[in-house]
């Protein structure tokens, strides 16, 4: 057993004034993830500028990135939530335990992507379209972007382990310089400067893989050496199979919950292709750029869930209201922004990627429909996160379904019987208004469950 008497006797998730609490947790997180977003959009960006083909192809490999995505941010949210609920309790041999078992995951996860990338990838893109270029710039970039995807799960695991003890200023420095990373490289593989070899979408997404691999170095650095609450030792480790059961019971719902947007994605884009390809590259400029508008919402959130565990451990309901009311306060103003700016400059977002007159028609009428939802996501992201903050991951995963699966794939799907392209987009702010009923139920059911 570790000796506890060097550690503090209150973090500061614990005592500080809650408003600037939240806000010294989530902005650096924020402003990293805005620089995230904007390497996402500056990599479609750039990938536009080879032929429209090449920019439907990384579209398409969209759901399975986001699958990544979900498997080790969903991790990453059960590790954070045992860590900060064990700090809270001052339990601190635990939480070195469910320190080295996250990374282990993390570590499986890669091996399975890995396998399954270097073997599916162009059965994956033959399943949506028979163009072979589109196959062909699609296969080029999966097979990369999953076979080198250690560093994807070592960086958003390493950023969890920064995030439950509240050092989040490290999250925005290995965020921010590997997306910055991503940037620089990007039109150098892409189309070949300073001596290296044009590569085109694989290039792209070498790019990626290298910012996402020194962010994940820099990660485990800064854990070493500044987090002292948690002591990384693979010694006389010894997997606990109910402690991994406990990871991925708060874990899995939220795993599911983002996985469903790649089958949503999935879908989605089956839909569209069969009006026409250039309607596929509208939807993953959406989806580009809606990044950039709930990426700071989704880093709000980031800061808010080690706070409420953390009070929940502790047992300071108050703490915990207090978060959630300045959580939607923030997501809502967040979120209302977006809307302002997909509405009054929908040609000026269209244009950044290159778009032919027929693509900026489509993607205007898109955009200024699909924005619709924003007004009311933010508190419906919030509730989603205080679900799984508190243990009520189930609620997070019923109302994705619901939104994604059960609502607008269906919904869009019988709006494209119409034979026409545009009410399509009406389903994104249906399926959100049902969200909301959902989220507000469960919200007061969660909260009223609260004893201490």
């Amino acid at each position: 057993m570790e000796n506890t008497a060097s550690k503090p006797t209150e973090n500061k998730m614990g005592v500080m004034p809650v408003n600037r609490l939240l806000i010294t947790m989530s902005l650096p997180i924020m402003i990293s993830m805005l620089v995230q977003a904007l390497y996402n959009i500056v990599d479609s960006i750039f990938v536009a500028q080879l032929n429209e083909n090449a920019l439907t192809a990384v579209s398409l490999a969209f759901p399975v990135q986001n699958l990544m995505i979900a498997v080790s941010t969903g991790t990453g949210v059960g590790v954070n939530a045992l860590l900060s609920r064990s700090l809270g309790a001052k339990n601190y041999e635990r939480v070195n335990r469910i320190a080295v078992t996250g990374i282990i995951l993390a570590l499986a996860s890669f091996l399975v992507f890995a396998a399954l990338g270097l073997t599916l990838s162009e059965t994956f893109f033959r399943i949506q379209t028979d163009d072979p270029e589109i196959i062909a710039y699609g296969t080029d970039y999966l097979l990369v972007v999953t076979g080198l995807s250690f560093g994807l799960f070592g960086q958003i695991i390493g950023e969890r382990l920064l995030q439950a003890t509240g050092r989040t200023f490290y999250t925005m420095i290995t965020q921010g310089l590997g997306a910055i990373i991503n940037i620089i490289l990007d039109p150098i593989m892409i189309f070949g400067l300073l001596g290296f070899p044009a590569m085109g979408t694989r290039g792209a997404a070498l790019a990626t893989v290298i910012g996402q691999i020194i962010a994940a170095i820099l990660g485990f650095y800064f854990n070493h050496k500044v987090n002292h609450e948690i002591h990384i030792s693979f010694k006389q480790y010894r997997p606990t199979w109910s402690l991994v059961g406990k990871i991925y019971a708060i874990g899995i719902p939220s795993i599911l919950m983002s996985s469903v947007g790649s089958v949503m994605t999935f879908c989605m884009n089956k839909i569209l292709i069969a009006f026409t390809s250039t309607a596929t590259a509208v939807f993953g400029v959406y989806y580009k750029l809606q990044s950039f508008i709930f990426m700071p919402v989704f880093g709000l959130n980031n800061g808010m869930v080690p706070i409420i565990s953390y009070n929940y451990g502790a047992q300071k309901k108050d703490r915990i209201h207090q978060t959630i009311k300045l959580g939607v306060i923030y997501a809502t103003i967040l979120m209302v922004v977006g809307f302002l700016i997909f509405e009054l400059c929908p040609d000026l977002l269209m244009r950044m990627f290159n778009a032919s007159d027929t693509m900026l028609a489509m993607g205007r009428t898109a955009l200024r429909v699909i924005a619709l939802h924003f007004i009311i996501a933010g508190f419906d992201i919030v509730a989603s996160t205080v679900f799984q903050a508190l243990g009520r991951s189930i609620y997070s995963l019923i109302v994705s379904l619901a939104r994604q699966l059960l609502v607008l794939v269906p919904v869009a799907y019988f709006l494209s019987l119409t034979g026409n392209l545009t009410p399509i987009w009406f389903a994104f702010p249906i399926a959100e208004v049902v969200s909301l009923i959902l989220c507000s139920l469960f919200l007061r059911r969660t909260l009223r469950s609260l004893t201490f």
